[in-house]
């Protein structure tokens, strides 16, 4: 660089480093970071490049990313560059990375695909933020938790992969790193099995404000793409096949299937005695399994009891229940869900299931547990002390059909609703119940419920700005935390939210994000 050049820039430098100090702004917040008064400014023709096939990847995708940015209009001879370098003999933790930048050279490093990739997504956000223009600094990060999820209800109401592809990006950016895909359950089953098409043809009709709307679903080679498209972004897709209640869209399809069930509960529950349930169970998760490499597949086995009625009257059911000893129905519930849970270990997967699945008896070594029944703290201890992984999805403050503010009108309510603050703060809480069994507590998930979610405007508003605060909560190591910065950042992350279009709730100015009305514009439910 001839001295002119290096003069103009230096100057450059020092005439925008008071904006710059001080102003580092990432999601979540990192565990290490230190910074300089220097100053690196981003080039459209610096050098980026990496040490090897996946490293070079990241480096050919930033530099396709930074084509796109019109404020990069600084050209300097370079003799400055961008390095990712992925060591996996390194002493970094699995997700772990580092991110140094000085005044000539950006260095991002990690030990894993994992880490290299947030190192990227760190970077990036400190690229968009303040437009090339970046504080000399030292990020050394790492997660709290290693599972930092979101779950997505499609079988209430259906989005499509050009949403879900969204999410997914929103998602990576945050550091998330498990979508959990809700696609079964009630009101519609929407994933193509082939070796039982009534599923989609049948099954995937009506949604939760329509029975009669038009079948959606995700064909397999959609789930393909979904797949791929996540596993890009080092995110992990988890499908549920929920049962044996939840069932009725399957059950509706396929009727010799059916437990029975009254009123608006009739086909909930599987059968759970015939030998041709399991058989049909084995036969879908075959093809799940083709579809979906993560090593969980998620089994429901929450609210059993609300369509079990034809249980305690079916003689078959109750001479079965009388000769395996059984007891009563709730011990056939438990049997049912102990011969899945085998199923899904025999082939080679681990079984998750909602906090019911505590109590059926099943070896911690076959199954994790999603706690997600607040007000049942004791189910939580239960499950740590009889030694399962558990990750926490509680409804307060994690459910995303919740309301989040205390004026609105449409969603969910217990005692109380789940604030950006409440989802921020957590665990903190109930850490008292976790002291001696952290390593026990996989992570954290927000989940959203889709019945009074009918368009993409509701499902963005129900779930930002809170998942941002879940990432953070997931992420970042519990002495980091601090909700006041938090808020003070938050905008920039808002302001992100509007150049992609996204319809959030803003805390900050409530009334200009009108609340949008839900398929029956119904009130608020209580304790439901």
């Amino acid at each position: 660089m001839n001295y002119i050049k290096r003069l103009e820039l230096f100057i450059l430098q020092w005439c925008i480093a008071l904006t710059v100090l001080a102003q580092i702004t990432v999601f979540p917040w990192p565990a290490h970071l230190t910074e300089k008064k220097e100053i690196f400014i981003l080039t459209p023709n610096i050098n980026i490049k990496g040490n090897g096939e996946y490293a070079d990847k990241l480096a050919q995708d930033l530099c396709q990313d930074l084509k796109n940015l019109s404020f990069l209009n600084i050209k300097i001879p370079e003799k400055r560059s961008i390095e990712f370098r992925l060591n996996t003999q390194s002493d970094f933790e699995k997700e772990a990375y580092s991110l140094k930048i000085d005044t000539e050279k950006i260095l991002l490093e990690a030990s894993s695909k994992e880490g290299l990739f947030y190192a990227k997504e760190t970077l990036w956000q400190m690229i968009k933020q303040r437009k090339g223009k970046l504080a000399v600094c030292h990020i050394k990060d790492y997660p709290q938790y290693q599972w930092r999820g979101f779950m997505l209800d499609e079988s209430r109401h259906f989005f499509g992969k050009e949403k879900v592809k969204q999410y997914l990006d929103l998602m990576a950016s945050l550091k998330l790193n498990v979508f959990h895909w809700h696609l079964t359950d009630e009101t519609g089953w929407r994933i193509e099995i082939k070796r039982y098409p009534k599923l989609t043809t049948e099954g995937s009709i009506g949604n939760w404000h329509n029975p009669q709307a038009p079948a959606k679903y995700y064909t397999q080679k959609d789930i393909r793409e979904i797949v791929a498209y996540a596993a890009d972004r080092n995110i992990m897709v988890i499908p549920e096949f929920d049962m044996p209640g939840h069932a009725t869209a399957v059950c509706r399809a396929y009727p010799e299937v059916s437990g029975g069930g009254e009123g608006r509960w009739k086909h909930f529950t599987f059968h759970p005695c015939k030998e041709e349930t399991f058989r049909f169970i084995s036969n879908v998760l075959d093809e799940l399994i083709d579809l979906f490499p993560s090593p969980y597949i998620h089994i429901g086995g929450d609210e059993v009891h609300f369509g079990n009625q034809s249980w305690f009257t079916d003689p078959n059911i109750q001479r079965f229940i009388k000769e395996n000893n059984l007891i009563n129905e709730t011990g056939l519930e438990h049997y049912f869900i102990r011969r899945v849970v085998d199923i899904v270990a025999s082939k080679g997967k681990t079984a998750i299931g909602w906090d019911e699945i505590v109590d059926a008896g099943v070896s911690p070594s076959k199954v994790i547990v999603m706690w997600w029944r607040h007000d049942r703290k004791y189910q939580l201890l239960k499950a740590l002390e009889y030694g399962y992984r558990v990750i926490m999805t509680p409804r307060r403050p994690f459910y995303g059909d919740f309301i989040q503010y205390a004026s609105h009108k449409i969603g969910r309510q217990w005692s109380g609703y789940n604030t950006l603050e409440t989802v921020y703060d957590y665990p903190s809480s109930i850490n008292y119940l976790m002291r001696g069994y952290e390593k026990q507590v996989m992570g954290m998930q927000f989940s959203m419920w889709t019945e009074r979610i009918a368009n993409e405007k509701r499902l963005d508003f129900m779930t930002f700005p809170r998942l941002i605060a879940l990432a953070e909560a997931a992420w970042t190591l519990e002495t980091r935390k601090e909700c006041t910065s938090f808020l003070q950042r938050l905008p920039i992350f808002l302001q992100w939210l509007d150049e992609k279009g996204i319809y959030y709730f803003n805390p900050f100015q409530p009334s200009s994000t009108p609340e949008p009305d839900a398929p029956d514009k119904e009130d608020v439910l209580k304790n439901g």
